[in-house]
């Protein structure tokens, strides 16, 4: 297993969204070649300023995705039956501007993703996704 930071996960009744960002053994390194890394992040901090929470954890132990992206639903979305969505291989700024728009639109439970981000959508283990909300 990984070397993950524990910090505290927004609860359920986040009052928006959550978008996790792996950087971790190899996310957010030379390991995904052809992307700037930080400017993926920045770019999400910035269109996202205000409209969710961003946050970085070490290692999501899915790395054969990696790039990979969490979006949590909002108290409103989980209260509508949205569930957290995972997103893998987000490896270019055309991904993050999909995502970024979603979010913009309210997110999971609230708005259905774009299409094109059925490309990235994938079911981690039970294990992984427990782990996610023990942090």
């Amino acid at each position: 297993m990984s070397g993950r930071s524990r910090r505290a996960a927004p609860g359920p009744r986040a009052a928006r969204p959550t978008v996790t960002v792996c950087r971790g053994c190899c996310c957010g390194t030379p390991k995904v070649p052809g992307l700037d890394h930080s400017a993926q992040l920045r770019e999400l901090r910035q269109a996202l300023d205000g409209t969710a929470t961003v946050r970085v954890t070490n290692c999501l132990d899915v790395c054969e995705r990696a790039n990979t992206v969490v979006v949590q639903p909002s108290a409103e979305g989980r209260k509508r039956g949205g569930r957290p969505v995972w997103l893998g291989l987000v490896n270019d700024s055309e991904a993050t501007t999909h995502i970024t728009a979603w979010i913009k639109d309210d997110g999971p439970g609230l708005t259905d993703p774009p299409d094109i981000l059925d490309l990235y959508t994938f079911s981690p283990s039970r294990r992984v996704r427990a782990e996610l909300h023990e942090e």
